[in-house]
């Protein structure tokens, strides 16, 4: 089982998606990268939580074919 993310991380998540999904993949690496360039996080566990979040919702994404 995973770890469960904040709320606050959930929304802000789910914020970049909409505005920025375009960008985003299921690659983490990828996804750190682009956080840096859209919104620096000053916390480097919090850009990684949350480009970890983002990576996992992509993946979702892609399974239902939206």
């Amino acid at each position: 089982m995973g770890r469960i993310k904040s709320t606050a991380i959930r929304n802000l998540g789910d914020e970049l998606i909409k505005e920025f999904g375009s960008r985003f993949s299921i690659d983490f690496e990828k996804n750190k990268k682009i956080l840096e360039e859209i919104k620096p996080i000053k916390s480097k566990r919090t850009r990684n939580i949350l480009a970890g979040y983002i990576s996992k919702e992509m993946q979702k994404i892609g399974k239902k074919g939206i």
